[in-house]
């Protein structure tokens, strides 16, 4: 009995020990190895930095050169560059190429908002009137065809922005070919 007295003391003044010692608080911190897998030196892509003699020259792409996943847009961003794609841009897509329900998806995701879900103008931002003056596709004075939608899509008209960046090419000559669906099935 003695015997577990003594154990169950030695046992308590233990733990105290190991209580006091796990909640010490050192003031210095612990040595760090390798401190570089803590604080990494990272470089922002147009961020200006010492690594490289004429600071950003070597984060830019090279000159002449375009982006993967991208192709040369050769027409302006000016109402002449409009008035060319209008009359000589053509889609390099045929029937076969265009899937119908992404184009539709795609409509309703970046054009619908504003445009409508039947290309009549009269979008939920349209009907909110927290825009206005959307044209509807069958509109005369307006006249469009698939250069000047691609054109539009590309570079943005009036209040409209560019989706260049959201939608890839083939993405923009599918929205293309829905928004002519749309305009024949309005002049019906």
């Amino acid at each position: 009995m003695n015997h577990m007295k003594s154990l169950i003391k030695i046992s308590v003044i233990f733990v105290v020990l190991i209580t006091m010692t796990s909640c010490r608080k050192d003031t210095a911190p612990n040595y760090q190895f390798m401190p570089n897998m803590y604080t990494p030196i990272s470089y922002e892509t147009y961020g200006e930095s010492t690594a490289f003699a004429n600071g950003v020259e070597a984060q830019l792409s090279a000159e002449g050169t375009i982006s993967r996943g991208h192709s040369l847009f050769e027409y302006e961003n000016s109402l002449e560059g409009y008035a060319l794609a209008k009359e000589t841009l053509k889609s390099p897509l045929d029937s076969t190429q265009v899937n119908v329900n992404n184009a539709k998806i795609l409509y309703d995701i970046y054009c619908g908002i504003c445009h409508g879900v039947k290309g009549d103008g009269q979008g939920n931002l349209v009907k909110r009137e927290k825009i206005l003056g959307i044209p509807r596709y069958d509109d005369p004075a307006r006249a469009i065809n698939e250069g000047s939608i691609y054109h539009t899509i590309y570079y943005g008209k009036n209040a409209m922005g560019s989706y260049a960046n959201l939608l890839n090419e083939k993405e923009r000559w599918e929205v293309v070919s829905y928004v002519l669906q749309l305009k024949a099935d309005l002049e019906k």
